[in-house]
């Protein structure tokens, strides 16, 4: 008898917790409608009790919505390129992911989606926060979507994975490499999704650097409003975390910030990211 799937959203502005559905045994054509259906309705999806979900499982959930990335700058398994192990030491200071970002907006086809499964959680904290960024277009003045519209910025790793950048520091268990001389890409900061149609911001603290055409102090005052305003409570959700747990969010309408709020203990993530198209 196969088992009835139950969606719950978790926030008004994002989330839904899907059960009803093992990850592990792989996915049903119905079962796969209903998740895809999900995943644009409310631009990320978690599901719980997920036990043993290998690598070689996690990638072929992710091969399902298209191929999948190989970071540039962090080390992935050994026996699979494609699976990052996020890991922060009970001695770590800094955590991986620990401010509101897009992930690999600084490629020139940026991430469609990220999954991300939990091994070892703490025994508290270590939250995972998400933001509507369609929600937050829409919640903009006339006026300032209108300012927006047609204009670009430019994104690259070289701040965040840079020798004093976050994501490239030291850590025990995790290998990453120093971006200098990173290239950049030019993204719309007004980006239409290309599956729903709907117009959201597209730009991040961690890897925007500047509006095209403009320097880094001129796009500061602006860059800055619509940073605080993306962030604003009201377009986000939170996600506590349980072993063997699993969020699938879209990086092209979604920001998420991993809290690290957990001294002392450790965290253990596995992360597959499947490779998007070029923003319009």
């Amino acid at each position: 008898m196969s088992r009835s799937i139950d969606i719950a959203p978790i926030s008004g502005a994002l989330g839904a917790e899907i059960s009803g559905i093992d990850l592990t045994q792989g996915l049903t054509p119905d079962a796969l409608k209903t998740v895809k259906k999900a995943f644009l309705d409310y631009h990320v999806i978690f599901f719980r009790d997920q036990e043993n979900l290998t690598p070689d499982r996690q990638k072929a959930f992710g091969q399902l919505f298209g191929s999948l990335n190989v970071h540039p700058y962090v080390a992935g398994m050994s026996e699979h390129p494609e699976v990052m192990e996020i890991i922060k030491e009970p001695e770590d200071k800094l955590n991986f992911g620990g401010g509101w970002h897009s992930d690999m907006s600084f490629q020139e086809y940026p991430a469609l989606g990220s999954i991300l499964y939990a091994v070892e959680v703490p025994s508290y904290g270590g939250d995972t926060l998400f933001s509507n960024q369609i929600a937050a277009y829409e919640a903009l003045s006339e006026g300032m979507q209108t300012l927006l519209e047609g204009l670009t910025a430019v994104h690259s790793a070289s701040r965040e994975h840079s020798a004093r950048g976050a994501s490239a520091q030291s850590r025990k268990s995790m290998q990453a490499v120093e971006a200098e001389n990173a290239p950049e890409f030019e993204h719309p900061v007004i980006r239409t999704h290309p599956e729903s149609g709907r117009k959201g911001l597209y730009i991040n603290p961690a890897f925007t650097l500047r509006f095209s055409g403009m320097t880094k102090r001129e796009s500061k005052p602006l860059l800055d409003f619509l940073f605080d305003h993306a962030r604003d409570e009201r377009f986000t959700c939170r996600f506590r975390w349980r072993p063997n747990s699993v969020a699938f969010w879209d990086n092209r309408c979604c920001w998420h910030y991993a809290l690290n709020d957990y001294p002392g203990e450790r965290r253990h993530m596995r992360r597959v990211t499947v490779n998007g198209d070029r923003p319009i």
